[in-house]
């Protein structure tokens, strides 16, 4: 009989590696706008890295507010090029993760972290570029009691992440990437890249068309 709420369940399938490499180079406001604009963390999670990108596959965990135990047993078991996703509730009042958790992550390859909830240590984050986003700091320490969950579907925000799904963070915020679709979402993000760099063209250039902007506003009904 499993222990519903107490469990690690494997992960079952990730995103293949060559896919990875392909986001390296994308922001986050393409992969976006190719998603229809429906899979993003929202404003709350914010990155206190200085610099550096988040691309990894999700190893999930869901936990109480302010309780970290289940978070230390996904360090464990991750693999290289992962990222802890942790759904802790978006409570700040304990933190989750700090300095030591960030060498023990770092150590093992992990690419960053996600918290909704807080750090502490910020300091430890905001001077080098692995990357961590979360809710907010806070000093006081997290409890090691349990219970929680590894590798079941989370939330964050508006964004539901699945064990193995993609990850991407940016200066401009977070995005998840669903596994299945990810090979799809690679071309159709590298053909925006192609159409931004041709306007950029004709930016420069002085061709850009705008009469878009009248059309529209006709279309609209708008008197000028």
């Amino acid at each position: 009989m499993s222990n519903i709420g107490f469990r690690v369940l494997p992960r079952t399938k990730k995103v293949d590696q060559s896919i990875i490499e392909g986001f390296k180079n994308a922001v986050t406001p393409h992969v976006s706008d190719n998603l229809n604009r429906m899979f993003a963390a929202g404003t709350t999670l914010r990155p206190y890295h200085n610099s550096g990108k988040l691309v990894g596959t999700a190893i999930t965990v869901k936990t109480r507010p302010g309780d970290n135990l289940m978070v230390h047993k996904a360090i464990d078991i991750a693999e290289p090029g992962d990222v802890l996703v942790v759904d802790a509730g978006g409570d700040t009042t304990n933190a989750i993760v700090g300095e030591i958790m960030l060498k023990i992550a770092k150590k093992k390859g992990i690419t960053g972290f996600i918290i909704d909830g807080a750090i502490r240590d910020s300091g430890a984050f905001k001077n080098g570029e692995f990357p961590v986003y979360a809710k907010g700091v806070t000093h006081r320490g997290p409890y090691k009691d349990g219970p929680g969950e590894i590798n079941v579907p989370i939330t964050l925000g508006e964004m539901i992440v699945q064990p193995g799904d993609l990850l991407l963070g940016d200066e401009d915020g977070l995005v998840v990437i669903p596994q299945e679709s990810a090979e799809e979402i690679l071309g159709k993000v590298k053909a925006q890249e192609r159409k931004e760099l041709d306007i950029f063209k004709t930016i420069e250039d002085d061709s850009i068309d705008r009469g878009w902007i009248n059309e529209t506003l006709k279309q609209k009904g708008c008197e000028f």
